[in-house]
């Protein structure tokens, strides 16, 4: 039986962002390492993640874990995937996991990512924010002291 983690996993793998479309929920919350507050809302992560797909260099995934895990938003207990993964962004080697937490009808509800180390954490955050200002979902950051 195919799973909505299989499916996402294979939509990452194709660079198919409307196969993505399809596995998250209209409310779906996205937890970045480099964000204090979550990306909300399916246009928004869907923006994310065509920023994601041309930021990470040779991503590939290496391993799975399935269960369940308590959610951000209300405490409950939902079905849940970890995928772990490895990546480049720049000349950093970043490892680092996806945490899926699935809605009642299978779909993505919530999307948190850990990653290490720190510095690769530093140059993914950077990259990420100039393909979220040159794709218009996020304001160019304004210099400090100014």
């Amino acid at each position: 039986m195919t799973t909505t983690a299989d499916r996402f996993r294979t939509a990452i793998d194709n660079r198919d962002l409307t196969a993505l479309d399809d596995l998250f929920t209209e409310d779906i919350r996205f937890y970045s390492p480099v964000k204090f507050t979550p990306f909300e809302g399916k246009p928004m992560v869907l923006g994310l993640f065509g920023v994601l797909l041309r930021t990470f260099q040779d991503f590939r995934y290496i391993g799975d874990y399935t269960g369940t895990a308590q959610t951000s938003t209300d405490g409950t207990s939902a079905p849940s995937a970890v995928l772990v993964f490895r990546a480049g962004v720049g000349d950093k080697e970043i490892h680092g996991i996806d945490l899926l937490h699935f809605a009642d009808d299978g779909r993505i509800k919530e999307f948190t990512v850990m990653v290490r180390p720190q510095s690769a954490v530093h140059a993914l955050g950077e990259a990420v924010l100039a393909g979220l200002v040159e794709d218009g979902l996020a304001p160019a950051p304004t210099p400090s002291g100014r």
